[in-house]
C-alpha cells in the first residue's frame, strides 16, 4: 500500500485544515518546496499536493506548485486528479481520462454521504453510489477518498465510508482523512485501500513517514 504525505498550500504556505474548514488552518511551513524535498528523502514514492486557493475558486499558487515538483518529484507530476469537475462535468473528466489513460484520477469527497465540492464549500445532490458507477467505466488511475468530516482531526479513518466506496469499484482508491497512527494506516491496509494519504499526523509528530513506509 501507498503512504502519501499531503502538502495543502493556501498563499504559499504548507497548512492543514480541520475538516476543510477556511477559518480553522494552522500554518506549517512557508516552504512547501522544502517540505516536498524532506519528504522525497525520507523515501516518499509519490505526494499529494492541493491549491486550496483555487480549489474554492480565488487566486491560484501555480508558482509553488511548479516549485514543489520540481524539488520532490523532478520528473514531474505522474497524475492529474480531477475533483469538482469529475462530479459535475462527467464529459469533461471523461474526455480527460480517454485522452490521459491511467494519468487521471478522480476525487470523493465525501460529506454525510454526498460529494463535497468547490473546495468543499458545497455538496452535490447525488449519491455516491450514483456516482462511482460513471467512474468505473473509464480508464481512471483510481480514485482518491476524502471523508472531510475526518480530514484534519486526528481522529481515526471513516473505515464503514472505505468499505462501501471499495464494494462499488475495482479502481484503487487512496483513503484519506483522521489518520493518527500507524495503527490508522495498518487498519486501511486491512480494508484494502491502495494508499493512504498522511497530513496532519506528520506534521503534529503522530508519527514518521520513515515509521509508515516500513510497515
Amino acid at each position: 500500500m501507498l503512504v502519501i504525505p499531503a502538502i495543502d498550500i493556501m498563499n504559499g504556505h504548507c497548512v492543514r485544515l480541520v475538516r476543510g474548514d477556511f477559518d480553522q488552518r494552522t500554518v506549517y511551513s512557508d516552504d512547501p518546496a522544502t517540505i516536498a524535498v524532506d519528504f522525497a528523502r525520507a523515501g516518499a514514492e509519490r505526494l499529494h499536493v492541493v491549491d486550496l486557493d483555487a480549489a474554492r475558486g480565488e487566486h491560484d499558487n501555480r508558482t509553488v506548485i511548479e516549485a514543489v515538483i520540481e524539488a520532490g518529484i523532478s520528473a514531474g507530476a505522474g497524475s492529474v486528479v480531477m475533483g469538482t469537475a469529475a462530479v459535475r462535468e462527467p464529459e469533461l473528466l471523461a474526455e480527460c481520462a480517454h485522452s490521459f489513460p491511467s494519468h487521471v484520477m478522480a476525487a470523493l469527497d465525501v460529506r454525510d454521504g454526498l460529494p463535497a465540492v468547490s473546495g468543499w464549500t458545497e455538496t452535490e445532490p447525488l449519491d455516491i453510489s450514483e456516482l462511482i458507477p460513471r467512474w468505473n467505466v473509464l480508464p481512471l488511475a483510481g480514485i482518491i477518498l476524502t471523508c472531510t468530516e475526518r480530514d484534519g482531526t486526528l481522529a481515526g479513518p471513516d473505515l464503514a465510508t472505505l468499505e462501501r466506496v471499495l464494494g462499488m469499484t475495482e479502481l484503487p482508491v487512496q483513503y484519506g482523512g483522521g489518520i493518527s497512527s500507524l495503527h490508522d494506516i495498518r487498519r486501511v491496509r486491512e480494508a484494502r485501500a491502495a494508499g493512504v494519504i498522511l497530513g496532519r499526523s506528520l506534521y503534529e509528530g503522530k508519527l514518521s513517514l520513515e515509521q509508515a513506509l516500513a510497515l
